[in-house]
């Protein structure tokens, strides 16, 4: 076939990164405790009974597990009550946050994104990955651009055939 007829793939020739943030996200099991489950009548924290409840808690659930802890009613809850699960528990969990899956995941992407090693993409031309099978929080896009934004020659958002320019350096 001669060279004039030859099909070219401007895409991949374009020098053009693929960035796919679903990467970043902690691979594990996400578990989430309810204090309410620990409460007499699900309002009233008594000490004695936490106390033992959380003794007896098997630890193998939360082995290797991301945690969050909350409380789906109204109940005032102790600060000392958290200090007593999450001392039970940190040693076989990876992370223990206090408040809902939402929070869970914004701590574990800030995490995530804050101590990965962006160098490969000093100077290049980034496109981060618009759909992604993972449910990425919003937030991590915001910081992605905060790391991202003095270090790269340009920045666009969604996929190769379709994307928003977001900053040109």
């Amino acid at each position: 076939m001669s060279e004039e007829f030859q099909i070219k793939n401007k895409i991949a020739e374009s020098g053009l990164v693929n960035f796919d943030i679903s990467t970043l996200l902690p691979k594990g099991k996400r578990i989430g405790i309810d204090l309410k489950d620990f409460l007499f009548q699900g309002l009233v924290l008594k000490e004695k009974e936490f106390r033992a409840d959380v003794e007896n808690l098997d630890l193998s659930i939360f082995k290797d597990a991301y945690v969050n802890i909350f409380c789906s009613t109204d109940a005032i809850i102790p600060l000392w009550a958290y200090f007593l699960i999450t001392a039970k528990i940190t040693a076989v969990s990876k992370k223990i946050v206090f408040g809902n899956r939402e929070d869970l995941e914004v701590l574990l992407m800030h995490n995530a994104i804050q101590t990965y090693d962006f160098s490969n993409l000093i100077g290049k031309r980034v496109l981060v990955k618009g759909c992604t099978d993972e449910k990425i929080p919003e937030n991590a896009y915001i910081e992605l651009v905060e790391q991202l934004k003095p270090l790269v020659k340009s920045l666009m958002f969604g996929e190769a055939c379709s994307n928003v320019p977001i900053f040109k350096n």
